[in-house]
């Protein structure tokens, strides 16, 4: 960090991050930074410029992100291997989830995201696909012999399945495909002061709109319709969302069920894996998790979600 020209007080803290190592910083005669150490050989470079790049973008565009602090121009510095961005600390709270209004908040900031997103499009960065989420992260399981053999069957037909419903499902809506945060979900969303921040652009790609919407719902299939109707009471005052894409949202639901599991599986030579989730790779976790793709078989071949007036 000293390498950019701060100078620390030496007042380190280790921030909650599983995939990269994330510190507050101390500056002399300043406030603390935030530093970000990116896993290696998890992105590129450039991958790594163009999620600076899009959330610089929305930042230029009045939208209240945490963007890389720009040193010289550059977002990115690299020291011994590791990949490092500097950003501003930010504070606030979580999002209050039964809030309608926060939620019509969130839906109107969104809106004018998925504006900026669809303005251009990433170059490097992946799209959301059955390919990327669900058959890479099945192949790597079995293939890798995480699945106990009692049980290996079983997770193997019924994953076999439900990619089959996936991939049908996605050929037969025609969703327009934009720049995305990805990750969006209420932890990685701030509240302060009536306005929503939005942090942590790391899983940004391209995909359907509703990726960045169906993972603020919660509770049951009431509370849910009238939470998307509050969001996109929100997102309509600034962009169109056409209701074909609720179709996916179970869908995307089971590639991100499934991409977590490997996600884990993929890192758990990381001692700071096995700590985080002691109760991963155990027997019970696979038959819970199988148990949890069978329901999910059933939500994608129920009635879709409908808006309640």
């Amino acid at each position: 960090v000293e390498s950019t020209g701060l100078y620390s007080d030496a007042r380190i803290l280790e921030l909650n991050s599983y995939e990269n190592r994330v510190y507050q910083i101390g500056i002399e005669e300043a406030e603390p930074i935030i530093a970000k150490f990116y896993r290696p050989d998890r992105w590129s470079q450039d991958q790594i410029i163009e999620e600076h790049s899009f959330t610089q973008e929305l930042y230029d565009h009045g939208l209240s992100v945490v963007a890389p602090t720009q040193i010289d121009g550059r977002s990115w510095f690299e020291h011994e291997g590791f990949i490092i961005a500097l950003f501003p600390r930010r504070g606030g709270r979580a999002p209050a989830v039964d809030d309608l209004n926060c939620l019509e908040v969130l839906g109107r900031f969104i809106g004018r995201m998925h504006n900026v997103g669809a303005a251009s499009h990433f170059e490097y960065r992946p799209v959301l696909t059955s390919v990327d989420y669900g058959e890479i992260s099945r192949s790597f399981l079995l293939d890798q012999q995480f699945i106990p053999l009692e049980v290996e069957e079983a997770y193997s037909s019924v994953t076999e399945h439900l990619l089959a419903m996936i991939s049908d499902r996605f050929s037969s809506i025609a969703a327009t495909r934009l720049r995305l945060h990805a990750d969006c979900h209420m932890g990685n969303v701030l509240w302060r002061n009536e306005q929503a921040h939005f942090v942590d652009f790391d899983d940004a790609r391209s995909g359907p709109a509703i990726q960045d919407l169906w993972m603020l719902l919660s509770g049951d299939e009431t509370s849910r319709q009238i939470q998307m109707k509050s969001i996109l009471t929100g997102y309509r005052d600034f962009r169109d969302f056409d209701p074909i894409e609720l179709q996916l949202i179970e869908p995307l639901r089971t590639l991100r069920m499934m991409h977590h599991a490997a996600w884990i599986a993929r890192r758990w030579d990381d001692p700071a894996f096995p700590r985080a989730f002691p109760f991963f790779n155990t027997q019970k976790y696979w038959s819970d998790h199988i148990l949890e793709l069978r329901e999910q078989w059933a939500a994608i071949e129920a009635p879709v979600i409908t808006l309640i007036d």
